[in-house]
């Protein structure tokens, strides 16, 4: 699509999502010093949305926000904006850095309380298969990431930094990441700080209540989970402890299959997330004007139908592309391969088609020229029914190609 297209389609979407939020106005956000003394939401502001307040941090939100992680287009960034979207999700190693910058061109010029902005950063080293940190793990490479992700915002402070993707309690309480999180915190560069998890929820979100340090938790949550009551339960304890909590990955995969034939119904399964009122927001990727128009819908019209639960076919407990991170194929595989992730992989290329960062997580993965090269048949039974040297071999393919083919 050229420019004077994507335009068009820009000031033809606005047009037609726009006339229920006119009301929306600029979001008035309490100041940095501010916010940590309150613990309900500025009064006074109408929204066309349904707002929730993102636990003790006083930041009431839409209930659906913005993932940026696939999106390239800053058009569809500034309409989602511009239609009342006002919380944008990010991370420092997205689309290697460029995710930010995008988003900073964007917001640039724009009032400053009038958005809400998150971004993530990983703690390395750490063992791939474990997920914990090693011993070398320390508090500075952290902290560069998180200056070189405002210097790309164009910000002088973020309004939630997430130590991303921690797997276990010892992982969320580790020493030197924690007392960087505290750092940040303090020099204001971080209104509020928290952790994502999509592995070992229950665990992480509890701990992570139990520190006193996280204000807000991001977490898978969708309605393929399998552990799903331990995972409301921990959600349920954090929320009434004032944790702020974020929900991601709520589409499950986007499809059944990797043919594309059998697309999971996306408004329900998002009215499936946004059902239980200890979410405060969640926040779908969007990579196109088309999903931001869906997502629109189910602000406006949240309840998940009788025909949304049907279309759920929760009685369906295997297949599909949604890996549950569960971690029990690890010690089947003779191979030692980090499966989730390369699970993890697959559903980014096959699932959200962003082949991009497929390619980037299996090029972080140092994975061997031929994975499963060694072995016979497959020794690893998934939890899930999935074939695991079938998917493994896939998508290993991807590595191989130039990551600048992949855009």
């Amino acid at each position: 699509m050229n420019p004077s297209q994507d335009s068009l389609r820009r000031r033809s979407f606005i047009k037609k999502s726009l006339a229920g939020a006119a009301a929306w106005g600029a979001l008035s956000l309490p100041g940095r010093a501010a916010a940590a003394r309150r613990t309900e939401p500025d009064g006074g502001k109408t929204s066309a949305f349904p707002t929730r307040v993102l636990g003790r941090t006083g930041l009431r939100l839409p209930i659906v926000s913005m993932g940026v992680m696939n999106a390239d287009n800053e058009n569809l960034v500034r309409a989602a904006l511009d239609a009342g979207l006002i919380h944008l999700d990010t991370a420092h190693g997205y689309q290697r850095g460029r995710n930010e910058e995008m988003i900073g061109r964007v917001l640039k010029g724009r009032p400053r309380d009038s958005f809400v902005i998150a971004t993530k950063a990983v703690g390395e080293p750490r063992d791939r298969q474990t997920g914990l940190f090693s011993p070398e793990t320390k508090a500075e490479p952290f902290l560069q990431k998180v200056d070189l992700s405002l210097q790309r915002l164009g910000l002088d402070y973020v309004d939630i930094l997430y130590l991303h993707n921690v797997l276990y309690r010892d992982s969320v309480l580790f020493e030197p990441l924690l007392k960087a999180l505290e750092t940040v915190k303090k020099s204001g560069k971080a209104r509020f700080v928290g952790v994502s998890t999509h592995t070992n929820m229950p665990e992480v979100i509890d701990t992570a209540r139990e520190s006193g340090l996280y204000d807000v938790v991001l977490t898978s949550y969708n309605f393929r989970e399998q552990n799903l009551d331990a995972l409301e339960a921990a959600i349920a304890r954090a929320a009434e402890a004032g944790v702020g909590i974020v929900a991601m990955k709520t589409q499950a995969g986007v499809y059944w299959d990797k043919e594309k034939t059998e697309p999971i119904n996306m408004k329900a399964a998002l009215r499936w997330a946004l059902r239980n009122s200890h979410i405060a927001t969640a926040i779908p990727g969007m990579t196109t004007f088309d999903q931001l128009q869906l997502n629109l819908e189910v602000l406006k019209d949240p309840v998940l139908s009788p025909r949304d639960w049907q279309d759920l076919h929760l009685e369906r407990k295997t297949g599909g592309l949604y890996c549950q991170q569960c971690r029990t194929c690890l010690p089947q595989c003779p191979a030692g391969l980090p499966l989730p992730s390369i699970m993890r992989s697959y559903m980014y290329a096959y699932g959200y088609g962003n082949l991009g960062a497929a390619h980037d997580l299996l090029s972080s993965l140092d994975l061997p020229a031929s994975p499963c090269g060694d072995c016979g048949s497959c020794r690893v039974t998934c939890a899930q029914g999935f074939e695991v040297k079938a998917r493994v071999t896939d998508i290993a393919r991807l590595s191989r190609t130039p990551r600048e083919f992949l855009g």
